[in-house]
């Protein structure tokens, strides 16, 4: 049976620390319940963002299980459980179905760089070990590899493969993607600059940084567009954009997590060898959230 793919806005969520390095699990349940009053489509924890590869086991499966806890069914949680081991995501995807994950996000396998034909043979292996449906994620920038059209168009004929989260970067190759899917393929943006030409191009939302400050706005931004109302959409495109910059101005989610300490949702900590925004962006942080609307004058 073919499992529906997503759509919508999803955030990739933060991690909260304490100070002292531990999950902040409190701050964490305040900020799925934020997230989802504030009327996200559905939550990605344990990504890039989430800080995942600093995690244990242990804390990665606990943050999961904390987010599903409070989401309790309202809506969709896509936990990531990528690794460049093949039987360790394999390991992980089991630990976290029986958490209350929804979905399973899955990285293409960072420093060893297998061939295409590795990609597709690990992905599978995911899937075939899966009781949950899959979200491949591509994002070259971070693992030093891509993963090509006919590789994801390959991996999309799988029943549980429902998704990609795609952050080449490469307009070309998504907009092959979105022609060339299946019935039931997603396609989620995986650069929030890029959601509203991706949309436009018939693609299905969002993966998303910048709603971790601004999920309303950013999850506005993705059903106007997909409704086909793109003056409202590229309005506030315009308005999240100064935020869309700032969010990137160091390593994510860097500024995300000193975006969120400045609106008193969380601490300000990260895990080394993150460190948290350098003092001379926070002007810029600050001005951009002013103008979100996630931040008062």
């Amino acid at each position: 049976m073919t499992i529906p793919g997503l759509v919508g806005c999803g955030t990739a969520l933060v991690t909260p620390f304490q100070a002292d390095g531990r999950v902040d699990e409190a701050a964490l349940r305040q900020l799925v319940e934020w997230q989802i009053g504030e009327g996200i489509d559905f939550l990605v924890p344990c990504g890039s963002t989430g800080e995942a590869v600093t995690m244990t086991p242990d804390e990665h499966i606990r943050v999961v299980a904390i987010t599903a806890d409070v989401a309790n069914g309202r809506v969709p949680i896509v936990a990531g459980a990528g690794s460049n081991d093949t039987a360790k995501a394999v390991s992980m995807s089991r630990a976290l179905e029986s958490e209350g994950a929804t979905h399973l996000l899955h990285v293409t396998p960072m420093y060893n760089k297998p061939p295409q034909r590795g990609l597709i043979a690990h992905f599978r292996a995911v899937a075939d070990a899966s009781c949950l449906p899959i979200v491949l994620y591509n994002v070259p920038g971070r693992t030093g590899i891509n993963l090509q059209v006919e590789s994801t168009l390959e991996l999309a004929t799988h029943p549980r493969i429902v998704a990609i989260k795609e952050a080449s970067g490469d307009l070309g190759q998504i907009t092959e993607i979105i022609q060339r899917r299946p019935a039931g393929f997603s396609v989620l943006s995986g650069d929030d600059a890029m959601t509203f030409a991706v949309i436009a191009l018939g693609g299905d939302g969002l993966i998303s940084v910048v709603s971790n400050a601004t999920p309303q706005l950013m999850t506005e931004l993705v059903t106007t567009a997909r409704a086909g109302d793109f003056t409202r959409a590229r309005a506030i495109n315009t308005q999240l954009a100064p935020w869309m910059r700032a969010a990137f101005v160091e390593s994510n989610p860097i500024p995300s997590k000193a975006a969120l300490h400045m609106m008193g949702r969380i601490g300000p900590a990260l895990r080394l060898p993150l460190v948290e925004l350098n003092p001379a962006h926070h002007a810029v942080v600050r001005a951009a959230l002013v103008t979100a609307g996630a931040l008062a004058q």
